[in-house]
Parts: C-alpha cells; sequence; structure tokens
C-alpha cells in the first residue's frame, strides 16, 4: 500500500512540474539584460501572423500566445507552435529577421 502512495506522490509531483515548466505563456514578464536593478524592456512582435504555423492573427478569434527569447516578443497560434519554437529556436529567429526584411523592403517600395 505505502508503495501505492509513493508512485501516486511521484505521479502528483512530475504531472505538477510539468504544469509549472509550461506554465502560461501569455504572462511571461520581459527577460531583464543589462546591469542589475535595471529591465529593458522586450522588443515589440513585428508580424501579424504565427512564426511558426503562418496563422494570421487577426481576423480570427484566437488570443495570439507569447513568450520572450533573448529580448525578442514572439507570438504563437497555440502551445504547439510554442514547443516546435524551443525545440529550434535559430531556424525561426532567422525566419523572424527574413520576414522582417521583407516588410521593411516592400515598405520602400511605397
Amino acid at each position: 500500500m505505502k508503495i501505492l502512495s509513493h508512485l501516486f506522490a511521484a505521479a502528483l509531483l512530475t504531472g505538477l512540474a510539468t504544469v509549472v515548466t509550461v506554465g502560461d505563456t501569455q504572462s511571461q514578464p520581459p527577460a531583464a539584460t543589462g546591469a542589475p536593478g535595471k529591465e529593458t524592456k522586450a522588443k515589440p512582435y513585428p508580424l501579424a501572423f504565427c512564426l511558426v504555423s503562418g496563422e494570421k492573427f487577426e481576423g480570427s478569434e484566437m488570443t495570439p500566445f507569447e513568450m520572450v527569447h533573448e529580448g525578442q516578443t514572439i507570438k504563437f497560434c497555440c502551445k504547439n507552435c510554442v514547443k516546435d519554437f524551443k525545440a529550434d529556436p535559430k531556424k525561426y529567429l532567422t525566419k523572424l529577421a527574413d520576414e522582417v526584411k521583407k516588410q521593411e523592403a516592400a515598405k520602400a517600395k511605397k
């Protein structure tokens, strides 16, 4: 009986640790950089769509998930996209930089 209660407690703690780790990605504060006691604001997210899936935010009823990665706010359409980003952030940060360049080039043409 004691073994079952220990197994149950371990499973419960593992589940709790998972919930705490995944957490609410929408309410994460900006990452602090620079001198202690000084917080820098995260850069705003420049795109109107999910960096991973390409889903547009405007015109849909979805509430984007937000997180700050290395001082840059990133928005996602769902938690699965957050997982994909965390698996290969360099890939998606490169994509973000490319999309920003496309937007700047389009503005320059106008």
